[in-house]
């Protein structure tokens, strides 16, 4: 009887252990389908910028990975974000829809999937920037193992890498841990546009990848160090959203700082990450914002549980 019931528990745990792993990292069908194909478009956000959009993130039949920038220089073309696999061609499909000109550079914002997944659909002779932590990250995924090393970055940077000069100028910056340990902000200052990655997917409850070093201890004064830091910025590329403002961004790291300091107040006060599942409520004020899921309600408490410990 004992044994039976201990069986059930180590059961019990293993499914609760998959199932928190699957959130961290949500792996939609990979690949086109007619709808999602369709509801990825290529719009222009400023001049020879322009955002190949992530489908709709809250079908997963309709997912095709995060927002994609182009950044048309001189010499070539720059992709931010290679979305989910299978998802290259359609990448080029639609950059040529605006221009001849070929991809000689992929920036990766972060290690995720939805992100990093068409890597190996461009040529070998494009050069993959990313963060140095997401470098490391990626090379525990299993699509970069092998002959796939090869679609991991092969130029990394620590707090800023400036690529170009002049109109074809771009700045790449890690304001610390957040999303992952390993987020990219992605500035074009000629054009006063910065492109986010997931640290800024939206407004939303962000996820807390903490198996790739994200922290909801940290994301507060991350978000903010951007906010403060990068100036004449009036455009933002959202991870998975529109096009937003500095402003936004603003009100992204206070509605952080305030969801920190509620579980912060919450665990003090002995309560359980359930208690504070239960009793939280999206604040008024931060109007456009979705009361999130109850699995990331309770996955972003529990990480802040486990960084205070």
């Amino acid at each position: 009887m004992k044994r039976a019931t201990l069986l059930g528990v180590f059961i019990a745990i293993g499914a609760l252990s998959m199932a928190a792993a699957a959130y961290q990292q949500p792996q939609p069908p990979p690949g086109p389908n007619p709808g999602s194909l369709a509801a990825t478009k290529i719009e222009k956000v400023k001049d020879n910028l322009y955002m190949i959009t992530g489908s709709d993130p809250t079908d997963r039949s309709l997912f095709s990975g995060g927002n994609t920038g182009v950044f048309i220089t001189n010499t070539g073309v720059v992709v931010v974000d290679t979305k989910l696999t299978g998802w290259g061609q359609v990448i080029l499909d639609r950059i040529k829809t605006v221009t001849d000109k070929p991809v000689t550079t992929i920036i990766n914002s972060h290690t995720h999937g939805d992100h990093t997944g068409s890597n190996n659909m461009f040529p070998a002779s494009v050069e993959i920037i990313a963060h140095e932590n997401t470098k490391a990250n990626m090379e525990k995924m299993d699509a970069f193992k092998g002959d796939n090393a090869k679609f991991l970055p092969n130029r990394t940077y620590k707090d800023k890498l400036t690529l170009g000069r002049g109109k074809d100028e771009i700045d790449l910056y890690y304001f610390g841990r957040g999303h992952t340990n390993g987020d990219a902000w992605v500035v074009f200052p000629a054009l006063r546009t910065m492109h986010a990655g997931d640290i800024f997917s939206g407004k939303n409850l962000p996820l807390l990848d903490a198996n790739n070093g994200g922290s909801g201890v940290a994301i507060p004064d991350s978000l903010a160090k951007a906010f403060g830091t990068v100036k004449n910025v009036d455009a933002i590329i959202t991870g998975h959203s529109t096009v937003m403002t500095m402003n936004d961004l603003k009100e992204y790291a206070d509605f952080n700082r305030e969801f920190l300091m509620a579980v912060q107040a919450g665990k003090k006060a002995g309560k359980s990450v359930d208690d504070i599942v239960s009793s939280w409520k999206m604040p008024a004020k931060y109007t456009g914002y979705a009361m999130p899921a109850a699995a990331r309600l309770k996955a972003n408490v529990q990480v802040i549980f486990d960084e205070l410990k």
